[in-house]
């Protein structure tokens, strides 16, 4: 068996210790013993995930140490969980643990006291420098800096001085921003949608420099960005009624964009940036290229359009989100057409950036309409028989067995606060009353699920119901059969998949 050496660098400082030094400091405490060392450099001490600390302890497990040496604590773990594993796993392998700045020796007793003290105070250093490090990036977006994140299309990187200071700041790409600029020109007029501004690009050949699609929910996030309007009073006024932190006085707003910080800690999400209730909004070095009441009358179109699509499933069919293209997987769209049929299906990837090669050919919307009502039909038969049952409210019989699971639970806990100081008679009583129990429970569980297959039996009976009179039946009614019934629909190359959800 042998001591060993452990070394830990993270980075290349003046006033840090090198390897090489450590090792030689702890040379002295080896007592010229055989010592074998084991060095990190270019890795923290927040965790252990290192090559050669992961090397020592297998040579731990392994039996072929017996004492590890460090420089310093810190040089081997930062984090008090992790050295309290650590002693915990030298303690189970017989091995000491020594530092040699702090003189620390597990040996003994007041060894191990001082150690688990000194590793808090290590852990409270390295998490004050996290928090000086959280405030100086706050300060800093407060006072304009720019703070790194994905650039705003329209825009390009160049440098600044700010408070005496270097940064970096948006610069206007000529091209780029008078796109933007005709999509806010043609928005604000109520008369086009976003689908009309982005047919309109495609048709002028305007595509993106960076090589990335127009689509709607593109045009939608340009058209809400604060990156590109004019700050002025009325901007001020909006961000204000929409809950949004400001940090400038509303006399510095003469003009300029903005920078906007999300609070990680809000709620998450795919369309967090049309939520300024939990954003910080801060001006920047660029100017803005869209005047305020353009891109407030932008924004209130887009949110708007926000709310209705959560609501509202669009009318051309009852087929309508259900329905996937089996080139690209994306949504296939229903579309007026002049001829007999009166629409037609086609890809949205196709119809938007023409990366797909689509359905194969012409696919009318009564075709395939007519075919799904027949899948419908014949999927419903293979249920022989279709529970009568009709549900009323809640289910009394499945609100009296919850009261008698909790009853259950309850007696199942009274008995288990009584294992403490029972004795061996008791405790075999214990043991199959709370058995006894624990079976009266499952039953009764199982008994709630063969009710709650009749109540969606129910549900099959009033498909079942509907499709009976389709041709009655309400455009909402077809919609919610589909959904009832159906997962998804696969169209394209001659054929049409349904993936069914019964």
């Amino acid at each position: 068996m042998y001591d060993a050496i452990y070394a830990r660098q993270s980075i290349d400082k003046k006033d840090s210790i090198s390897i090489e030094s450590q090792i030689s400091m702890c040379e002295h405490e080896t007592r010229g013993n055989t010592f074998k060392t084991y060095t990190d450099k270019g890795y923290s001490g927040k965790n252990l995930d290192r090559p050669d600390f992961e090397r020592l302890t297998e040579d731990i497990k392994n039996g072929l140490v017996k004492k590890v040496i460090v420089y310093k604590l810190d040089r081997i773990s930062r984090s008090i969980l992790d050295f309290s594993s650590l002693m915990l796993f030298f303690e189970k392998y017989d091995v000491e643990f020594v530092s040699t700045t702090e003189k620390f020796d597990t040996s003994t007793p007041v060894g191990r006291a001082m150690l688990n003290i000194c590793i808090v105070f290590a852990q409270l250093e390295r998490e004050t420098i996290q928090q000086r490090v959280f405030d100086a990036y706050h300060s800093r977006n407060k006072q304009g800096f720019f703070m790194g994140g994905r650039i705003p299309y329209g825009f390009r990187i160049g440098s600044t001085v700010l408070n005496g200071k270097k940064t970096s700041k948006y610069v206007a790409h000529e091209l780029e921003c008078s796109q933007i600029k005709l999509m806010y020109s043609m928005y604000v007029d109520s008369n086009y949608s976003l689908s009309d501004v982005r047919q309109y690009l495609m048709d002028n050949d305007m595509q993106p420099i960076d090589g990335r699609a127009w689509c709607a929910s593109r045009i939608s996030e340009v058209l809400s960005n604060p990156a590109y309007v004019k700050s002025d009073l009325a901007v001020y006024e909006f961000f204000k009624s929409q809950g949004a932190t400001i940090i400038n006085d509303a006399s510095e707003f003469d003009g300029r964009g903005f920078y906007i910080y999300n609070d990680p800690a809000a709620k998450s999400g795919k369309r967090k940036r049309h939520n300024l209730a939990s954003a910080t909004i801060v001006l920047a070095q660029h100017e803005g290229i869209v005047s305020s009441e353009d891109w407030i009358k932008c924004r209130l179109r887009c949110l708007s359009n926000r709310r209705s699509t959560k609501t509202c499933k669009g009318k051309s069919s009852w087929l309508v989100g259900k329905t996937k293209c089996v080139s690209c997987g994306y949504a296939i769209v229903m579309r007026k057409s002049k001829s007999k049929w009166g629409r037609y299906c086609i890809c949205s990837t196709k119809e938007a950036t023409k990366t797909c090669k689509g359905l194969g050919g012409t696919v009318y919307t009564t075709v395939v309409e007519e075919y799904i009502f027949n899948a419908i039909k014949d999927k419903l038969s293979e249920f022989k028989t279709l529970s009568d049952y009709e549900k009323k409210g809640e289910n009394p019989k499945i609100r009296d067995n919850d009261l008698k699971i909790i009853k259950i639970d309850n007696e199942i806990n009274d008995l288990l606060t009584k294992v403490a100081g029972a004795n061996a008679i008791l405790m075999d009583y214990i043991n199959n009353k709370v058995s006894e129990l624990d079976v009266k429970r499952k039953d009764i569980q199982q008994e709630n699920i063969s009710i709650q297959q009749a109540i969606k039996g129910d549900k099959l009976n009033s498909v079942y119901n509907h499709v009976q009179s389709w041709d009655k039946t309400s455009f909402e009614d077809k919609t919610s059969v589909v959904d009832i019934l159906i997962k998804v629909i696969h169209i394209g190359n001659g054929e049409i998949v349904i993936t069914w959800n019964v």
